[in-house]
């Protein structure tokens, strides 16, 4: 079993990533992303935005853990404080820890992904500004300008340059 744990700013292709490893493994997808907007949709409130979703995904990865499933972790763990949850998790379930950080290398080409995937949510009902969750290309620079560097081993794979990143992915989780 292995946890690993996909980072990276909204838009660089982590989620892509993830389900295309995921499949090959095979290993539970968790996505940080899917409980937060699930939990808005639900008008759940909380006093800091994003932190029970990233509780509730560390809570769903025990159990599969504890079933003997791989798991992905898919979130943009910008701070140390997120990362440490799942070094907690890992120590506590016994279990290696493999962090994946998921990088566009072009920032047009990273600015094009992001606004795509904006514009192709409905701008209705609640968040509105974020389109149920989805950042705009502001919103993803904000993100930047607070995203702290990674310290420590991990695998970078830059998917604006990586022809076919799934196999050494695959390789460097096993």
């Amino acid at each position: 079993m292995v946890l690993a744990v996909f980072a990276g700013l909204p838009g660089v292709g982590k989620s892509t990533l993830a389900a295309r490893v995921a499949a090959e493994l095979p290993a539970a997808v968790l996505a940080v992303d899917t409980v937060d907007f699930t939990l808005r949709r639900y008008e759940v409130s909380e006093a800091r935005p994003g932190y029970a979703a990233y509780g509730v995904v560390a809570a769903l990865a025990e159990i599969q853990l504890q079933i003997g499933h791989h798991v992905i972790i898919d979130a943009v763990n910008p701070v140390k404080a997120a990362r440490q949850l799942w070094v907690d998790l890992a120590e506590r379930m016994d279990v290696p820890l493999r962090v994946v950080e998921v990088v566009c290398g072009d920032d047009n080409e990273h600015r094009r992904r992001v606004e795509a995937r904006y514009a192709s949510r409905d701008q209705s009902g609640p968040g509105a500004r974020d389109h149920d969750g989805i950042p705009d290309w502001v919103r993803v620079l904000e993100r930047q300008a607070e995203y702290e560097p990674y310290l420590g081993p991990r695998l970078v794979v830059d998917t604006f340059l990586a022809k076919e990143p799934v196999e050494p992915v695959v390789r460097y989780l096993s």
